[in-house]
């Protein structure tokens, strides 16, 4: 599955390639109407069409990428996403007009590359936000809705109350706010007719609705109360933005935002926030995915029969684990015991010389063989090639209680192998140190995380003597 923040950036990204594409063709046909009753015979001029659209959506795809974080395309006002856009549309004249001349494009003269891209920027500014307004009004659409929860009364939390209301096309909704005292509004008198409660209620606020993120906006003297909040944030997951009154000392790894001009800083940025990494990563997980799969196909065919043969059972075990958001999924294992934990409430963690496992089962897991069903679970996108592994229920509840920071690793997608697992941190977590060493290991990963780290780790997974220490 998709995370809701990068729906929210494939989905818009998805429509402005489509009304590119609409522009280009509509420009062509009402420059050449002809060829709207030739279209069979023109085998040529549909080869350079096809060339031309690829490289026409290869080439503004590539201009928005490079020109800054795409999900802040669509978090300003109107005038700062139309003076991106309009530079966009520079830039995308100027490369084409280079690839033209590189390639010797004669076929299309300059207008056929300058109309489109005159339509599009134009189409781009003015048509786009209705689209997006219309679009909000449906049931499908509004399931991917960001859930955000304001904490506190200042002008920081009454600006960002206004922008939820403004920019609801683009997917925000508001949940409510909660806060101490009984006067409640910003300086200018607004007040939050969505009160959920004070700020001992945050707890059980997180526990009952939906929130993604939580907007802190409480005065520096409140600091013990915007710590709390924090950390109750934390335990369950939820993304953690603080306003300009707040004081930001309170953690280095941030970054600072604009909302509708309104700086906001968030904590615990991971470099797979900015959707360019977050793309290359699921381009990575797609392709090794398909390429062991399809590598290994035997190998699958193999393992499920002699499973089969050895125990006269299911070949897979599905059991229940947690994922990116706290969510829920199957994840896929060959079986390798002869009698296997409860899938959904099952507690009982594999131990060293197991008697539940199967002489074959200790084979596949002494080479994590019996992970190999996974790969379809990252193609399904419930899980990544590297990241956290997914833990059991009772093991998430049981984490949350001692490491204060566990639920952070729910930020991304969990892993087949992971940072953690090749530093030797995998198996029993029966102590305190192996518990924390697994979190702080997960954590890092999530700050630090490159595409070469991932090649490193999967590396280390094949290759390295920690990653099948405590393998049984």
């Amino acid at each position: 599955m998709i995370s809701k923040r990068q729906y929210f950036v494939f989905g818009r990204l998805v429509y402005e390639c489509l009304l590119l594409n609409i522009c280009i063709l509509l420009v062509l046909f009402l420059r050449k109407p002809e060829l709207i009753d030739s279209l069979p015979q023109v085998s040529g001029f549909l080869k350079n069409l096809y060339i031309l659209l690829i490289a026409f959506n290869l080439c503004w795809l590539a201009i928005v990428l490079w020109n800054g974080d795409p999900e802040a395309r669509y978090r300003g006002n109107l005038s700062t996403r139309s003076k991106q856009v309009i530079l966009e549309g520079f830039l995308f004249v100027g490369l084409m007009s280079t690839l033209a001349v590189i390639f010797k494009i004669e076929y299309f003269n300059r207008t056929t590359f300058l109309l489109p891209i005159l339509l599009f920027t134009f189409g781009n500014i003015v048509l786009l936000k209705p689209m997006f307004e219309f679009m909000k009004r449906r049931k499908r659409y509004t399931a991917n809705d960001y859930h955000i929860l304001l904490v506190g009364n200042g002008n920081g939390a009454e600006h960002v109350q206004n922008y939820a209301k403004t920019h609801a096309h683009l997917g925000y909704e508001l949940v409510g706010v909660i806060n101490d005292g009984q006067s409640v509004g910003g300086s200018n008198g607004a007040t939050f007719n969505n009160r959920l409660g004070g700020l001992d209620d945050l707890p059980k606020i997180l526990d009952r609705q939906q929130v993604d993120e939580i907007f802190i906006s409480l005065p520096p003297q409140q600091e013990r109360q915007i710590k709390n909040a924090i950390k109750v944030a934390d335990l369950r997951g939820v993304r953690v933005n603080l306003v300009p009154e707040t004081p930001v000392y309170l953690g280095q790894n941030y970054r600072s935002y604009s909302l509708d001009q309104m700086p906001v800083y968030q904590l615990r940025q991971s470099p797979l926030d900015r959707f360019q990494n977050y793309l290359i990563k699921k381009i990575f997980d797609v392709v090794f995915a398909s390429v062991v799969i399809t590598v290994l196909s035997p190998v699958y065919l193999i393992i499920g029969l002699l499973i089969y043969l050895d125990g006269r059972g299911p070949v897979l075990y599905r059991p229940i684990r947690k994922g990116e958001a706290g969510n829920s999924f199957r994840c896929l294992k060959f079986r390798t015991m002869s009698t296997c934990d409860d899938p959904i409430n099952g507690t009982r963690s594999t131990e060293k010389n197991d008697p539940r496992i199967t002489r074959l089962g200790r084979f596949l897991r002494k080479y994590d063989l019996d992970e190999l069903p996974q790969f379809f679970n990252v193609l399904k996108g419930d899980m990544s090639v590297v990241g956290p592994r997914p833990h059991r229920v009772n093991l998430q509840s049981d984490f949350r209680r001692i490491v204060d920071d566990y639920m952070v690793r729910h930020y991304i997608k969990p892993g087949i192998t992971g940072w953690a697992q090749v530093n030797g941190w995998r198996g029993p977590t029966t102590t305190l140190l192996q518990k924390t060493e697994r979190i702080k290991h997960d954590l890092w990963y999530i700050e630090h995380w490159s595409f070469w780290l991932d090649v490193k780790i999967v590396f280390l997974t094949a290759f390295g003597k920690k990653s099948r220490k405590n393998a049984f």
